[in-house]
């Protein structure tokens, strides 16, 4: 249920919103929570509340200590952020000794060893995994600690999932795998991180002018309950995107949450040192609810055709090749598109001039060429393993 906030807590709000250093957002929350009447219509706005300002306490003292280091000529900082290559990024998370060290090892080229004490590893390792000639771009954060979800290493990996197209979550098979699932999923979630595609989540982008505006449809309010509640946070200028299946209580936690969706995949690993009637039924289990692989990484047993093509299939991406006008063949290395892209799509991303002129093209599948040929439109909708000559005028 909404929180139904004061016109002072919704001031107060604005001021949180305003903030900008860490100092100033915590005073600014400390500020907000007082005037925040305590019920059970505001129980996740509090419990969202005291949660950022633990984080930002921390981010405080993390900074004082870092400043100090600085003065006494102390060591650079941590590096946070991989920029992405190649067709996707994907990240890979999990408990500790789960076995994300070992699927770069057996995956790329990257020479990376297990953390001998849990949690000392904080710096992302990035290594490039191609199968096929689709690059995907693997990251190893550090590791999830499912004990204390609101821990220091918890809030950098939280960072990174965000910028990532997508998530290889690699669980225990000698441990209960049900748990550390729930345990990632539910961190995640709290953090506003969903991984499991949701039956609907609301985005909201504040605007400068142009008051309120709502696309989709919500199921227990209307457009109006919407500015109201929003009114209620002091904002007065948004798009408000609801996507799928959403209520109110969505548009409510999308206020103080940033919501995103991130697919993912499980990966269980050290399968070969669990009992098979086990692993069996925790993958039926699972495949009830997300992509679910095994693996025994300490072998390098694992398929990279099937993973290849489940992180293809999670992010709802596909392989488009391309053909020059006249040339015998097409080119081996794909485009990677999101389903439901169409020829036009395809022109721009191979260079504007192609989109500019486009006069027509020629498609085939990749099963049948070089027979099947058919001439097609600029708006043609793509399917995976499409073979695609544009003619252009310039």
């Amino acid at each position: 249920m909404p929180a139904n906030l004061p016109p002072e807590a919704g001031k107060k709000w604005e001021k949180v919103m305003e903030a900008k250093t860490p100092e100033e957002k915590l005073r600014a929350l400390e500020e907000f929570l007082s005037a925040v009447p305590k019920h059970k219509g505001t129980e996740n706005l509090v419990h969202w509340a005291r949660r950022r300002m633990a984080q930002l306490r921390r981010e405080i003292e993390e900074k004082k200590v870092k400043e100090k280091s600085l003065r006494s000529g102390g060591g650079g900082s941590i590096r946070y952020y991989v920029e992405k290559e190649g067709d996707a990024q994907v990240v890979v998370i999990g408990p500790p000794s789960s076995g994300k060290s070992s699927l770069l090892r057996c995956l790329t080229n990257v020479r990376v060893e297990p953390d001998e004490v849990p949690f000392s590893s904080l710096e992302p390792i990035p290594g490039m995994f191609i199968y096929d000639n689709i690059y995907f771009q693997l990251v190893k954060l550090p590791s999830i600690n499912i004990e204390d979800v609101d821990s220091d290493v918890n809030a950098m990996a939280l960072s990174m999932i965000r910028n990532a197209d997508s998530a290889i979550m690699v669980l225990d098979a000698t441990g209960d795998v049900e748990v550390q699932y729930s345990a990632l999923k539910n961190i995640l979630r709290e953090n506003g991180i969903y991984v499991i595609r949701p039956r609907g989540f609301v985005t909201i982008e504040r605007r400068p002018t142009g008051g309120i505006q709502v696309i989709g449809r919500l199921l227990n309010g209307t457009a109006e309950d919407v500015k109201k509640l929003l009114a209620n946070y002091g904002i007065s200028n948004a798009l408000v995107t609801i996507n799928g299946e959403a209520t109110l209580d969505d548009v409510e936690e999308s206020i103080f949450k940033d919501i995103v969706y991130k697919p993912s995949l499980v990966l269980i690993n050290k399968v070969d040192l669990a009992d098979k009637d086990y692993v069996d039924y925790i993958v039926g289990r699972l495949r009830n609810e997300v992509i679910t692989l095994t693996a025994s990484l300490s072998k390098c047993a694992i398929d990279p055709r099937l993973l290849s093509e489940s992180l293809l299939r999670v992010m709802d991406l596909i392989r488009i090749y391309t053909k020059e006008p006249d040339a015998d063949t097409y080119s081996t290395k794909p485009f990677i598109l999101k389903r439901g892209s169409t020829v036009g799509d395809l022109a721009r991303k191979i260079h504007s001039r192609f989109y500019e002129g486009f006069k027509y093209a020629r498609v085939w599948r990749i099963d049948k060429y070089p027979a099947g040929i058919k001439r097609v439109g600029i708006n043609y909708v793509l399917n995976d393993g499409d073979i695609v000559e544009i003619h252009s005028s310039l």
